[in-house]
């Protein structure tokens, strides 16, 4: 498929969580098999389901999750815990790698960094997690994301380093 593979709509299909069967998969570039995602033709990660986000936009070195916190993703002291806000970064970011991938590529997240800016709430409403290629070498790949609301106010930003692997 082409580089041309987008979206900067949700995709129509109902959502169905699993994990797709590697050998179906493995003459799919990282752009096709997320936009299959996408599409409702692959399985979104279970834990999509758990932590209510989900991809919402997809291009060559671009990816985009967008989630709603609740009560049910607070720590003790009454925000959203951390590792929710680490999730939708890292997923964007790790995803706009894997969309530079050709087919029989993948990748493992060798390290991340995120800076808090500020609290996240269950009255925040929906977040948006922009994930941006910075750099897609044949061993590495780097990228930035950045969590914001719907006003386009910054809750946290992040950057990754990726092993690529295959």
């Amino acid at each position: 498929m082409s580089d041309k593979l987008s979206s900067a709509q949700p995709a129509q299909s109902p959502v169905f969580y699993g994990v797709f069967d590697l050998k179906q998969v493995a003459h799919m570039s990282g752009l096709e098999l997320l936009q299959a995602i996408l599409d409702g033709k692959q399985p979104a990660p279970p834990i999509a389901r758990t932590l209510n986000y989900r991809l919402t936009e997809i291009s060559t070195g671009r990816a985009v999750f967008t989630g709603t916190p609740s009560l049910d993703h607070y720590n003790p002291i009454g925000t959203v815990h951390g590792g929710y806000v680490a999730t939708l970064l890292d997923s964007a970011m790790g995803c706009a790698v894997h969309t530079t991938l050709p087919a029989g590529q993948g990748y493992t997240t060798l390290e991340f960094k995120v800076n808090f800016v500020r609290p996240v709430l269950d009255t925040t409403g929906e977040l948006r997690a922009e994930g941006v290629v910075i750099h897609a070498g044949k061993r590495t790949a780097t990228a930035e994301s950045r969590l914001l609301d719907g006003a386009g106010k910054l809750y946290a930003h992040a950057t990754t380093t990726c092993l690529i692997l295959g």
